[in-house]
């Protein structure tokens, strides 16, 4: 039976035949494994996904935590389902042997880690965070930090978490009010309150390291000055073992449209007890290794829920039989499966696109960090924003176009795809909205060091522009890089990023019809299905969804300032 929450055979495509991880295996790093190693991760993390994942996503999205004012209640197949997926010791596959790792190259890892995203998008969102929270920790924390909070992370006993947001402040950091004053034995105490805490409070673990952002007594405002914490809920000695309730407690827990199966809390802190890591004013700088990680976390949830959502809906348009094709002259003719009419395929071919695309986005972005350089990390993060955004946007599309497709069984709640859109609706807002990632990529991505970022992700596409649909690929780089040129040649950030948002869906676009591009190299004169979807997938982006960035472009080329200009009362 053909699954469908992912295809493991455009993975399969995707891994082996396109970005050639095999190849990976030549490096020191990851020596210890082989092709049979990556699939043995792989095909364990689809049968755990299929079996111990999938079958509570229902019920993770009609029977939400709950709160008595004590203790937060999760139904226990998450409990269950987080118990097997620690086993498969994927929590720490990318991190060194030394610390109890798999070492496996991010881009499989993630590979692993789309099939519980796709599965269950809640009950995958309490490991994605703590993986991020241990890797930050790897880096940026003392070995004694290492071995009291990442190693139990890494044995499934605790969880982690990432605390920047405040309920008067939001994205805005350098409005933090979380206070931290030092105490005579070396730690802070922490007073303040935290809002929107994915896995804030619950029973899955002993307990929950909390990473927070909070400001040192007499540091001055801004976001330079903010330093990063270690607040676990409970008290944690040195030796790893679980002590009483540190001053950390649920204010209550938020009730979101989608993701109702992760516990996301309004935390108090008074008076707890935290541990600096790294440097005081340094806190930013740390939490963005969290961050970003997260952001590609999120960029890949987007793909997983539209690429399920794809599929189902490919599965539903051909059993669903109804009408008859537009030449069809005898009434009495039987009904073809709906896959047969035009706009239904069109549907179908415009997520498939989207969803593959994406999926590629994602995996070539994981390998840059596999291979590091000067030029990949570079590249990683420039790409960043747009791996976040674009199919936060995007594959969601899928996941309407997939309600569509099921008609008016499509927003019922007896098929599931309705849940698929609003679980991925949260994609556009988690981890800075697709605004912020706008403004961070006009703003800071494309113009740092002397717009040597952009310059290097405009070559790299350059180089894949080959054959016919590679002229209007060239034609869009050569746009986007005036376009840039144009915003930023008075230096005015006011006119330049008026319509960041624009630039970030024309260069977001850009980049999938260069993944398309370098997909269907791999694809070359190979016959079959797969592949010919590939071709025509491919063509479909570049020739239907590619020049829809033109206006767009246009638009920045005007330097149009209505937005910044337009003044709120007119807004009625």
């Amino acid at each position: 039976m053909v699954s469908k929450i992912l295809s493991r055979r455009d993975l399969d495509f995707l891994l082996y035949e396109w970005l050639d991880v095999e190849a990976l295996t030549e490096r020191e790093r990851f020596a210890e494994h082989s092709r049979e190693t990556f699939d043995a991760f792989l095909d364990v993390s689809a049968q755990i996904a299929e079996r111990d994942f999938a079958p509570h996503n229902r019920r993770n999205d009609l029977e939400e935590p709950t709160f008595d004012g004590v203790r937060v209640e999760v139904h226990p197949e998450v409990g269950a389902a987080l118990k097997v997926f620690n086993e498969t010791g994927l929590i720490s596959g990318t991190m060194d042997a030394e610390l109890g790792g798999l070492q496996l190259p991010a881009v499989v890892a993630r590979a692993c880690f789309l099939w519980f995203q796709a599965a269950n998008i809640a009950t995958s969102s309490y490991p994605l965070l703590t993986m991020a929270n241990a890797h930050l920790l790897t880096t940026y924390g003392s070995p004694a930090q290492i071995a009291r909070f990442v190693q139990p992370m890494v044995e499934g006993r605790f969880t982690g978490t990432m605390c920047l947001s405040e309920p008067q402040a939001g994205s805005s950091l350098s409005d933090v009010l979380t206070r931290a004053v030092s105490h005579e034995d070396g730690s802070y105490r922490i007073t303040g309150s935290k809002m929107w805490i994915s896995g804030g409070d619950h029973e899955l673990s002993e307990t929950i390291v909390h990473l927070v952002l909070a400001r040192v007594a007499g540091a001055p405002p801004g976001v330079k000055s903010l330093s990063l914490f270690i607040v676990p809920k409970h008290h944690v000695a040195e030796d790893g073992t679980v002590g009483e309730r540190n001053g950390v407690s649920l204010s209550g827990l938020n009730h979101k449209m989608g993701w109702r199966g992760t516990t996301n809390a309004v935390l108090s802190f008074d008076d707890a007890t935290g541990y600096l890591v790294g440097e005081e004013g340094k806190g930013l700088a740390y939490m963005f290794h969290m961050m970003n990680e997260a952001r590609i976390g999120v960029g890949a949830g987007a793909v997983a829920l539209g690429y399920t959502g794809y599929l189902h809906a490919l599965d539903y348009a051909r059993e669903r039989l109804q009408g008859r094709p537009v030449a069809a002259k005898d009434p009495a003719a039987p009904p073809v499966p709906i896959v047969d009419h035009p706009d239904v395929r069109r549907m179908l071919l415009a997520s498939k696109a989207y969803v593959e695309g994406g999926l590629g986005l994602i995996l070539y972005a994981s390998k840059l960090l596999d291979e590091p350089s000067a030029e990949n990390d570079l590249l990683l993060d420039v790409l960043t924003p747009i791996v976040k955004a674009w199919p936060s946007q995007w594959c969601r599309v899928a996941n309407d176009h997939a309600i569509q497709v099921h008609g008016g069984y499509g927003y019922t709640r007896e098929y599931p795809v309705e849940q698929f859109y609003r679980d991925n609706r949260l994609n556009s807002i988690h981890e800075g909205t697709d605004g912020i990632q706008a403004l961070d990529l006009l703003g800071r991505k494309a113009v740092m060091k002397g717009g040597a970022g952009l310059a290097l992700l405009l070559s790299t596409i350059r180089a894949s522009c080959t054959g016919d649909l590679g002229a209007p690929v060239l034609a869009v780089c050569d746009r986007v890089a005036s376009s840039t040129e144009t915003l930023w040649k008075d230096g005015d950030p006011t006119v330049a990023l008026a319509n960041a948002t624009a630039y970030l869906d024309a260069v977001g676009h850009l980049v999938i019809a260069w993944i398309w591009l370098s997909q269907i190299d791999a694809v070359g004169d190979k016959t079959g299905a797969f592949y010919d979807g590939k071709r025509l997938a491919a063509r479909y982006f570049i020739t239907h969804e590619l020049p829809k960035i033109g206006p767009m472009l246009d638009l920045l080329d005007s330097r149009d300032t209505l937005l910044a200009d337009l003044d709120p009362a007119w807004l009625g």
